[in-house]
């Protein structure tokens, strides 16, 4: 019935506005940390704070577009503003996972060569790197969209929460199977390419810290790789599951909860995952909060 619908989409819009601010405010607290703290200006906390604002930015591509939809009679969005919505989130995904990569080889530099360290991963160093994940995908994310921004349509609508690369597919009035094929080759190339390195990385990382003769100090070690690990699966795991397969048009259904965890519950993840276990980030926070606080306390 109506209501039912209504009532649901009301509820639905409110834990999502509650997901995406809490999503904001993590990402902003952690590069607020990293840029005013001595302590975090290192270049693990440089990728951390670009992973942070890439993730405000990826969620914001299509939480506040899916938040009007869920309010608005009219389920719409203009043709302009599916081709942008369907570019940056590609675009910022795959910057994503070349910053991972950036993140698993800059751990292994700090866990494997430690005296060369500061050499390797200088500020120059870790600057060109970030520069050249934004540079790669967005060169790698251009052709594709341009050609299915030129695509002959037959139906103005679409079955998604959002302009994916699957519903667009399947809209299209063509055989969209060569389309399909390159979607999955650049698909495949980014996500696997950027998993095998990160995982190299790790089997170095892991390898360095079972050599390591104090119990204390290979859990100091790995404790400093347990946070990226996490994301690491995380986004991995969702992201093949939903775009590493050559048909793009089979179970739609199946990927809209996937591509949930991909936009929404990841992002959110990220900020707390890293604050929660890492120890540096947790003491640099428990003393901004200490200082917030304490003043307001001191006045009462």
């Amino acid at each position: 019935s109506f209501p039912a619908v209504q009532g649901l989409q009301t509820l639905l819009f409110v834990i999502l506005l509650l997901v995406y601010t809490l999503t904001i405010t993590g990402n902003i607290v952690i590069i607020s940390l990293i840029w005013t703290d001595n302590r975090l200006q290192t270049p693990m906390y440089f990728f951390l704070s670009n992973l942070s604002f890439l993730d405000t930015l990826f969620t914001t591509t299509i939480t506040p577009k899916l938040l009007a939809c869920l309010l608005e009679e009219e389920k719409t969005i203009s043709f302009a503003g599916c081709i942008s919505q369907t570019y940056f989130y590609f675009f910022l995904g795959t910057v994503e996972f070349i910053l991972l990569v950036v993140m698993s080889f800059d751990r292994y530099v700090a866990i494997c060569n430690p005296l060369r360290y500061t050499i390797v991963m200088n500020s120059r160093a870790c600057l060109l790197l970030v520069l050249g994940c934004w540079v790669g995908a967005f060169l790698s994310v251009l052709c594709p969209t341009i050609v299915v921004s030129r695509l002959p349509y037959c139906t103005a609508e679409i079955s998604h929460f959002f302009c994916d690369i699957a519903p667009l597919l399947q809209a299209a009035c063509i055989d969209t199977h060569f389309i399909e094929m390159i979607s999955f080759l650049l698909s495949s190339l980014i996500l696997l390419t950027s998993l095998v390195l990160t995982t190299v990385s790790y089997i170095y990382i892991i390898s360095t810290i079972l050599r390591i003769p104090s119990a204390q100090g290979r859990q100091k070690a790995f404790s400093t790789c347990a946070s990226h690990i996490t994301v690491v699966s995380i986004a991995y795991g969702s992201n093949i599951f939903v775009y590493v397969r050559p048909n793009q048009n089979h179970s739609l259904e199946f990927d809209k909860i996937a591509t949930v965890l991909i936009t929404i519950v990841t992002p959110l993840l990220n900020p707390f995952i890293y604050s929660l276990r890492n120890k540096k980030v947790k003491e640099v926070l428990r003393e901004s909060v200490s200082r917030i606080v304490l003043p307001h306390s001191k006045g009462t």
